[in-house]
């Protein structure tokens, strides 16, 4: 495996069994992921999914995508949390967090991840004089964010290129047989391509959710996969102390059973930082039950040192960290000699930034180590799809086990629909007509 977990930073922390103290509940909890017997079983299918996946469906993502990057200057991509979380990440992960202002080919904008009028305004006007391809994500098509942004944005297709035109550049990643939007599909006579009903959407960046904006961006979806494919094999391996994705799983449960409450994701890149977000979600909605679960949190180094580097240091002793190492990640520069050093930095010349940016890890590990802060390394070997593909199921398959170990059932997320429920209530959905009478009486108090 090009993932490796480093755990010299942490163990000192622990207990001489809190690890292997643990070893009955995780092969508990992996045998429930592999049969099929725990919480949440129905939404299993992306255990299996780096082997098991429908391959025409594949080569049609591959085919739709070379149709978008040659006719389309503009991907505009529609979803909102698992239905753009994984591909923006995976993205600006292969390329930069500067892709768009850095590509030569299809700039790739995501939007219905929120209800604000002057960003979807602006996103308008950054589609003007350039062909627009559309890429709409949703299981049922009327999740609120995504639904308008998709009436807004069918509205301008329609009226630049026409109906029929409009059909040909835009297409749909929703269910296979219903909901909303695959009717709509169906009648316009849009491409589709489906989410499985076996897959959350957190955990769906593996399946058409996040394979046909990250093929549009020109990465490679086989190797991608393949990557993926080599972690599903490795992470079979039932010791616990063998298998990295399970040891992962343990130690961060054997921390908050120590009273750690938050666990921050760290990187020293900031194209890792949608990385970052898609973790949060993976973690926050798989683990956040029953009053139960860490806290995910994130951090891109060094920027973040000189924010929250004090607060990491010398703050309350309720977090440890996992910091995501990469050890080759784009292209590089050297630090030139200058003549007068008045900046004082001769010292690093020669050195390449790559280099300050290992000591500057380093550094920061054995400081907050002494400081009294937990240290888990994640080091991949580069930032290409194979290490990706390991990466997103190491993540994922550690937050199965991890949930179990909970005692929750990590595929679910009943409390997502609260917010919802009031949102319609106050806007004066039909069929809320209590709930508003309610929720305008709390409000006036």
């Amino acid at each position: 495996m090009a993932l490796k977990l480093n755990c010299k930073y942490a163990e000192s922390f622990l207990g001489e069994n809190d690890l292997t103290g643990l070893k009955g509940q995780v092969e508990e909890a992996a045998e429930k992921l592999q049969k099929g017997t725990g919480l949440g079983n129905g939404f299993l299918g992306w255990v299996n999914l780096p082997t098991d996946y429908d391959k025409q469906e594949f080569e049609r993502i591959k085919k739709a995508a070379e149709t978008i990057k040659s006719n389309s200057k503009v991907l505009i991509v529609i979803g909102i949390g698992g239905s753009y979380l994984g591909a923006r990440a995976a993205i600006e992960f292969l390329n930069s967090n500067n892709y768009n202002e850095l590509t030569s080919g299809t700039k790739i904008y995501f939007t219905g991840n929120s209800i604000s009028g002057s960003a979807l305004s602006e996103l308008m006007k950054i589609c003007e004089g350039k062909d627009v391809s559309l890429n709409v994500i949703s299981k049922s098509g009327t999740t609120t964010e995504p639904a308008i942004a998709f009436r807004v944005f069918k509205e301008y297709m329609e009226n630049r290129y026409g109906k029929q035109e409009a059909a040909k550049r835009i297409f749909c990643t929703t269910d296979k047989a219903k909901g909303t939007l695959k009717k709509l599909a169906d009648e316009e006579g849009y491409e589709c391509f489906v989410i499985p009903d076996n897959i959350g959407g957190r955990f769906s960046v593996l399946t058409a959710v996040g394979l046909l904006p990250i093929a549009v961006s020109g990465a490679d979806i086989d190797k991608l996969m393949q990557g993926a494919a080599k972690a599903e094999k490795a992470y079979k391996e039932t010791d616990l102390l063998k298998n990295d994705c399970y040891k992962y799983a343990a130690l961060r449960n054997a921390f908050l059973r120590r009273g750690y409450m938050i666990e921050l994701l760290a990187a020293y890149e900031p194209r890792f930082s949608m990385m970052n977000e898609w973790f949060k979600q993976l973690y926050g909605e798989s683990e956040g039950k029953d009053h139960k679960g860490l806290f995910p949190a994130s951090v891109i180094f060094s920027t973040d040192l000189h924010s929250m580097g004090q607060y990491i240091q010398d703050g309350r002793r309720i977090l440890f960290e996992t910091v995501v190492n990469i050890k080759e990640c784009g292209e590089d520069i050297e630090i030139k000699e200058n003549a007068d050093n008045g900046d004082g930095l001769n010292f690093l010349a020669g050195k390449k930034m790559s280099y300050v940016n290992e000591k500057a890890f380093l550094g920061t590990v054995l400081a907050h180590n002494d400081g009294g802060v937990p240290n888990l390394i994640i080091e991949l070997d580069k930032a290409d799809e194979e290490n990706l593909g390991e990466l997103i199921y190491f993540f994922e398959k550690a937050c199965g086990i991890s949930g179990y170990l909970l005692g929750v059932n990590p595929f679910d997320q009943p409390g997502v629909e609260s917010y919802k429920k009031n949102m319609f209530a106050l806007l004066g959905k039909p069929g809320y007509e209590s709930e508003k009478e309610k929720l305008e009486a709390k409000l006036s108090k």
